[in-house]
Formats: structure tokens, sequence, C-alpha cells
């Protein structure tokens, strides 16, 4: 489930794309380009939907702010008469540009053409996301927005490995043989020390959301995106 914040004044078009993309993912509206700003910064999305002529911030600013800190995908919305500005926004740094009024289903297509593009531009550079985190795969370390934190050898493989196991859900015994390679014996506290620490250096980026959940009487597992 992808997050995507919809900058859009106008009401009735915001929300008809609200309608169109939150059956599968998440989306987040914002009604003008300082309320987009800060719920980007609060968010982290994966796609961005921006709108040109905004209150408070327009577009333009509104694409500058977030190209310092993110290259996340960033689709234009514009009226037909700004259409000699699409170039503009284009070479600083929008991925897209849809015309109002738009096709619903081109309008969808443009969103998923962007964001596979951009996870398969991830996964090339050994780096993966989970909610509002990043995971370098290459350097034991995950970031957001510029601020890195470095994992331990332990907490990186348990997270890599919950990573490549979305929605499953692992015993201590389970968990702790596909880590350290050998059985699990009842009392050692080396998995929780690790999920511990591990949650802790999460936390450090992102105190908001859950990362890995414990589900009582059964285990652990990589916690979903809630809607």
């Amino acid at each position: 489930m992808a997050k995507i914040l919809v900058v859009e004044d106008n009401n009735e078009i915001n929300q008809m794309i609200a309608d169109l993309l939150s059956e599968n993912d998440h989306v987040i509206q914002a009604y003008s380009g300082t309320e987009g700003l800060l719920l980007f910064q609060q968010e982290s999305p994966d796609l961005v939907l921006l709108d040109i002529m905004l209150p408070g911030k327009n577009g333009d600013q509104v694409l500058s702010e977030i190209r310092k800190v993110s290259q996340v995908p960033v689709i234009m919305l514009t009226a037909l008469g700004e259409k000699k500005l699409v170039s503009d926004y284009l070479l600083n740094g929008a991925n897209d540009y849809i015309t109002k009024p738009f096709d619903d289903d081109e309008l969808f297509a443009r969103v998923m053409v962007q964001l596979r593009h951009f996870r398969q531009e991830y996964k090339a550079d050994g780096l993966q996301s989970v909610k509002n985190i990043i995971v370098d795969m290459s350097n034991f370390e995950i970031f957001r927005e510029g601020e890195r934190v470095r994992l331990g050898k332990k907490e990186f493989e348990i997270l890599t490995y919950l990573l490549e196991h979305p929605n499953q859900i692992f015993t201590k015994e389970q968990l702790y043989e596909a880590i350290w390679k050998e059985s699990y014996l009842r009392g050692d506290n080396s998995l929780n020390a690790q999920l511990s620490n591990l949650r802790k250096k999460i936390g450090v980026l992102d105190s908001e959301e859950e990362y890995i959940e414990t589900i009582w009487g059964l285990g652990v597992r990589l916690a979903g995106d809630k809607k």
C-alpha cells in the first residue's frame, strides 16, 4: 500500500482523486501549498499529486521544497491554460503531469507507473522503503529525510528478514533460528534485546509509527500500513 499526498485546492477534484486512489492506497489530502508541505514533512508520502495554482505556497514553491529533501515522484495537476508552464516544472524536477479535466483511468495509470519506477530504482540502488523510512541494504543503515542511523549486524538481519516476509508472523523460535542459524534455547534473551535495540533506532527516525508489531501469543511481524 502506497501513501499518496494530494495537494489540490478544489474540494471536488481533491475528493474525486481520493475516492479513485483510496481503494488500493492511503491518500492524504491537502488544500493549500503550505498545508501540503507540512503534511509532506509529517507523512513522508510515496508520491505527490500537486496542483500548480494553490493558495499559500504555489506549486512551483512546493516542488522546490520537496526536491531539496526527496526524490519522491511528483505528478503535476494542470489546467488547460497552464500547459505552457509544464516544461518548466518538468525541468525543475516534476516526474509527470496530467491536464484537468482528466480521465480517471489515465490518472490511475500514471500514478501506478511512477510508483513502479520509483520502487525499481530504489531496489537497483540497494534501497528498500518501509512506511516512512528507507533501508540502505549496502550500508546497514536506515534513513529518513537525510537523517541516518547505523544498525548492528543482527538488528539489520532481523529487519531485512521481516522485510522479505511481509505480513508473516514469526515465533521467537522461528525468528531466532532464521537469524542465528542455530537452535533456540528457552530463556535466551538475545532476540528480545536485538528487537528492543532495533525498535529504539527506528524510533529515532520515526516515533509515530509502529514498524515491528508484537502479536501477543503468536510472535512478531513487520507492521503493515493502516488506513
